[in-house]
């Protein structure tokens, strides 16, 4: 059976449950929500499964804080024995418009503390991400307190058509593969 291991970004407790840098967490949840799945605690995350057309989907949202996501991802790559073509990371994105989605077979962190540890951990720039745009609407100097921020209430208002798509695009990810994902919905 194809496993494939899809994890969410983002940091631990209420305090920042939903801000920009969480979007990777919501999207998983939406998911969840829709499949009426409940997350476990497990080591380094919490984590559900769900099987869609002899495919396992592995859904992790790392409990490592996002500086430290990698940790938690290698983990499970290596305790599910998933290859890294097989995983997809969820992000937040400042160089994409509110709301645009974008995924890419691999890249550069471009600055983001989770893909960099990501990156370390695993040796590679090579794994699959999606970058679900939250904008760049801060004062130069303001981007932590802005990823850091809650969605403004429009933009929450807009939001859940977005996130039911980022989870349509992760399960044309398992399905279909990444280029034809890519082709259908960048």
């Amino acid at each position: 059976m194809n496993k494939y291991l899809i994890i969410g970004l983002g940091n631990i407790g209420p305090e920042y449950a939903f801000t920009r840098h969480n979007i990777g967490f919501m999207v998983l949840d939406r998911v969840a929500a829709k499949k009426e799945l409940t997350f476990e605690t497990v080591r380094y995350g919490d984590k559900t499964m769900f099987k869609h057309k002899g495919r396992e989907f592995h859904l992790l949202k790392p409990s490592t804080y996002m500086n430290l996501s990698g940790k938690a991802v290698r983990y499970w790559m290596n305790e599910l024995k998933i290859p890294v073509e097989n995983i997809l990371v969820i992000t937040d994105e400042v160089a994409l418009p509110f709301a645009k989605l974008r995924m890419k077979p691999s890249g550069s962190n471009g600055g983001h503390n989770g893909l960099g540890n990501i990156q370390e951990m695993l040796d590679t720039k090579v794994y699959p991400r999606l970058r679900f745009g939250i904008g760049n609407d801060y004062p130069k100097g303001g981007q932590v307190d802005y990823v850091l921020g809650n969605f403004t209430d429009e933009e929450t208002e807009a939001l859940i058509p977005h996130l039911d798509k980022a989870g349509e695009m992760l399960l044309s990810f398992g399905m279909q593969g990444i280029q034809r994902t890519m082709n259908q919905f960048n």
